[in-house]
């Protein structure tokens, strides 16, 4: 199968490669058209996904591509955008009929979840790997950023953490579990669910957010730099989820939370005043620290006390990285 009949097969057919809103011209042409209305910003992001590296080799395709594009869109909801379209460059070592036609379902099914339309890319052989461009717009002077966070903001998340990172020895094979909590777990691993909505929500709310990939402590060091402030963390009132709890004992619960990373859930500062009515709308927000003058992250136990804590975070190229 030639690169242009496997494009028009499995990708260029899918339901969400069909032109929607904010795409004037999608697949087939050199180029994209993207429409943005006035007073609106475009928001790009790109991600790069290596066997062995950001996953497993040999992984359920239908997983791999929910999995490697709910983190890319993931990166709209951290800026407050709406989607609007991605491409993807794959890479293959091989043009496999079966192993494409389970890619192309789950990427389908991610896109049509996530209201985001299939624009382009290109296809090679090579290593598996996948490069994903994600495109969103936001008005104007609204988009959630780093820099923003205030001296007496609270900090918070949207939703449990530490699920991805304890799914990892799952993920990897170093240990088996059938309950039901382990399958929630592989469920968050592979299939994360972008905050697109409690973004577009905090638009003009939320001082700086961003959404978690590296660890809380690590994302929480990008805003302290960012805005040049310290993130105090009450290690106590980070949520964990009962699947979580239900497979790991109470220290590590907390380790995963706190520096697993791939969770994918928003951490933002929030002005006090701007608590209760979003609560109040129904949204996930959990207070777990405030931010006040200094630099870096401090993580406090339940007494105020300050607990040495590493701030770790995967970095290629560095120490962590190779």
């Amino acid at each position: 199968m030639g690169e242009f009949e496997l494009i028009s097969h499995y990708f260029a057919a899918a339901a969400c490669a069909q032109a929607g809103d904010g795409v004037a011209l999608g697949i087939g042409d050199d180029c994209a058209l993207l429409e943005v209305p006035a007073g609106e910003q475009l928001a790009v992001s790109t991600d790069t996904l290596v066997a062995g590296v950001h996953f497993p080799h040999n992984p359920d395709p239908y997983l791999l591509a929910q999995r490697a594009l709910a983190v890319s869109v993931s990166d709209l909801a951290a800026m407050g955008a709406a989607p609007i379209g991605f491409t993807l460059a794959l890479t293959l070592e091989t043009a496999n009929t079966d192993w494409l036609q389970a890619f192309a379902n789950g990427l389908d099914q991610m896109a049509r979840a996530c209201s985001v339309s299939l624009i382009g890319g290109d296809t090679t052989r090579g290593p598996l790997s996948l490069t994903l461009t994600v495109f969103g717009r936001t008005p104007k002077g609204l988009a959630l950023t780093r820099s923003g966070a205030q001296v007496g903001d609270l900090l918070c998340v949207g939703g449990y953490l530490g699920d991805a990172a304890g799914a990892l020895p799952l993920v990897l094979g170093q240990r088996s579990d059938d309950s039901t909590a382990a399958k929630a777990l592989l469920q968050h691993y592979w299939s994360p669910q972008p905050q697109l909505a409690l973004g577009q929500a905090l638009r003009g709310k939320a001082t700086a957010a961003l959404d978690i990939s590296d660890g809380l402590l690590a994302d929480c060091g990008h805003i302290a730099a960012a805005s040049q402030v310290c993130m105090q963390i009450e290690v106590d009132k980070v949520p964990l989820s009962a699947s979580l709890q239900a497979c790991a004992d109470d220290q590590a619960a907390r380790q995963c939370a706190l520096s697993g990373g791939d969770d994918y859930v928003l951490a933002f500062t929030l002005p006090a005043v701007e608590l209760s009515p979003l609560q109040t709308q129904g949204w996930p927000v959990h207070v777990i620290g405030r931010v006040v003058a200094g630099q870096g992250v401090e993580v406090l136990d339940g007494y105020g006390n300050k607990i040495i804590q590493a701030v770790g975070g995967y970095q290629h190229f560095g120490r962590d990285g190779g």
